[in-house]
């Protein structure tokens, strides 16, 4: 099970560039809205696209969804933490508290 961030110390991490943010929704929800730099990785995907999308096993990592009763950020945190990822934690509040919290968002799908 991976250890959670609070939204003040993911968001001080995501202005510093020092965390590459997972978001576990995909799909229509990632390309309506995400947090900045997020890239979309669903717990179906995440054998075949982690090591593409994910290249640094030791790199601080971290999942987010919706709220905290979505069970997809830990799932995906599982996941890669099984595949040898070092340093995965999850944003449990999700999405949703970072938008009440009136934090930016961006849209569009992932270009890479």
């Amino acid at each position: 099970m991976s250890s959670l961030i609070a939204r003040d110390e993911l968001r001080a991490a995501i202005n510093a560039g020092t965390v590459t943010v997972v978001d576990a929704l995909g799909g229509d929800y990632y390309a309506r809205q995400h947090l900045p730099g997020a890239v979309p990785l669903i717990e179906a995907d995440v054998s075949a696209r982690a090591a593409e999308l994910l290249p640094d096993r030791q790199a601080a990592i971290v999942t987010y969804c919706s709220n905290p009763s979505c069970p997809n950020s830990g799932r995906v945190a599982d996941r890669l933490t099984a595949l040898g990822y070092t340093n995965v934690r999850k944003y449990a509040e999700g999405i949703e508290d970072w938008v009440a919290a009136g934090l930016p968002t961006e849209s569009g799908a992932l270009t890479r």
